[in-house]
């Protein structure tokens, strides 16, 4: 049977595949994420997540190999991680009291036999109004900067998330419903729960 292989750093998407119970190893890809403001939402969490995955996909072929992206858009304008603190403030006062969209794509792939899976996910968040002293504190306990859209849904999330609609995990990193029911199809199954 195939091991499993996450192409990401991100520690959130590690601890959603270890709390569903499977067994994998982490090799982040050496892949600059796109930004492009001419493709859609959906378009370009695609195509970072296939580049993340392919890049490592030819160097571990025996592998399946995971890789996904997420991106926030707001009023079908993209937004993407902060460069610092003064930037994650801004985006979070864009998005107080508002409704924004929030798009994973998961590329999967098995070198070796061809095969390969591409999907995405979208999930709605609806943020509280937030005043700037609350925006303030929340910053302070989350770091921002490798979050886009500059917040986490867990952890600290209640205090500026009023309600999602769709998927949590989605809206976390990596939408576990569906990247389950993928796997399965890979012979990719949680060891335990």
């Amino acid at each position: 049977m195939p091991s499993l292989l996450l192409a990401s750093s991100s520690p959130r998407r590690a601890a959603l595949l270890s709390e569903g119970g499977f067994e994998f190893e982490i090799e982040s890809p050496r892949v600059a994420e796109k930004f492009s403001t001419t493709l859609t939402l959906r378009e370009l969490t695609l195509w970072n997540a296939i580049r993340k995955g392919m890049a490592i996909a030819k160097t571990r072929p025996d592998a399946v190999v995971l890789a996904a992206d997420t991106l926030v858009a707001l009023d079908n304008r993209i937004i993407g991680k902060p460069s610092d603190l003064s930037e994650a403030a801004r985006m979070l006062q864009r998005l107080s009291g508002r409704t924004h969209e929030v798009c994973s794509a998961v590329a999967i792939y098995l070198q070796t036999s061809g095969r390969s899976a591409v999907f995405h996910e979208s999930s709605r968040v609806h943020f509280h109004p937030l005043s700037n002293s609350a925006i303030e504190n929340y910053l302070a306990k989350v770091g921002p900067l490798d979050k886009a859209g500059a917040y986490a849904a867990q952890g600290s999330g209640a205090e500026i998330i009023a309600k999602i609609e769709g998927s949590f995990t989605n809206v976390v990193g990596l939408p576990m419903e569906k990247t389950v029911a993928e796997l399965a199809k890979f012979g990719i199954r949680p060891k335990s729960v």
